[in-house]
């Protein structure tokens, strides 16, 4: 059996986050996780850090139900003027509605110049995608790494075993229970710098890549909703 260790909330799709003691967890994950994006208006497309890695600098909180980004220069704020100025794009914070989905971009280029493709997540929520609505790590799968890096959900004391051994598994977190069903596969942006001392590192994703099949994470669908909690037990079901 292992403890939950922590748990972060990323309220604004690759913004940097919050860590928080408790949390309600819904059909759509931990509430009010990834439940904004930064919008392209010419676009439509919902920013991602692999497109816009400005977007690692700023964090975002949940204060009474609203968010509010804090930008690189210290500045707090919710505004679409701000964030259109800062970004230097037209753009705008939305909340995702129930049926609302983001459409996001990737480039299957190594170096990032060319091949950009399309692709929607998970409906109610700006998550990648609908099979990952909440995500699992064990501490020692982080190795020395900074755990901002990943953007996961839960971290676990990995008493039970790596989160690999959660994979296909169901999986009950203090009243929650999750159907976990994916791995969480790595891109470029875990290399990339942020604030506080996160320096550029090439070979985070190359480990990744080579020892680790390219996945660090294993995400889930909500079965049962719920409130969990840092100090909660993590246990398989039969």
């Amino acid at each position: 059996m292992s403890i939950v260790r922590e748990i972060w909330r990323f309220p604004v799709k690759s913004v940097g986050g919050e860590t928080i003691q408790e949390a309600m967890v819904g059909p759509t994950g931990i509430e009010g996780d990834r439940g904004w994006g930064i919008v392209n208006l010419e676009t439509g497309l919902t920013l991602t850090a692999r497109r816009e890695p400005r977007l690692l600098f700023a964090s975002a909180r949940v204060v009474d139900g609203a968010v509010v980004l804090t930008l690189p220069d210290g500045t707090e704020t919710a505004d679409d003027a701000a964030l259109s100025s800062w970004l230097e794009a037209d753009v705008a914070l939305r909340e995702a509605g129930p049926d609302d989905q983001g459409t996001f971009e990737i480039s299957l280029a190594e170096d990032e110049q060319s091949d950009w493709v399309q692709w929607q997540g998970g409906t109610g929520s700006f998550h990648d995608s609908g099979n990952r609505r909440i995500t699992v790590v064990a501490e020692a799968s982080l190795r020395d790494w900074d755990r901002r890096r990943f953007r996961l959900n839960l971290i676990t004391d990995g008493a039970l075993g790596s989160e690999r051994d959660l994979h296909e598994q169901k999986v009950q977190v203090g009243d929650c229970v999750i159907d976990m069903i994916k791995n969480v596969d790595r891109c470029v942006v875990v290399t990339r710098p942020q604030p506080d001392g996160i320096e550029r590192d090439l070979d985070v994703l190359k480990t990744v890549n080579a020892e680790l099949d390219g996945n660090l994470g294993v995400g889930g669908t909500i079965d049962t909703p719920g409130r969990i909690a840092v100090g909660d037990h993590v246990s398989t079901l039969s």
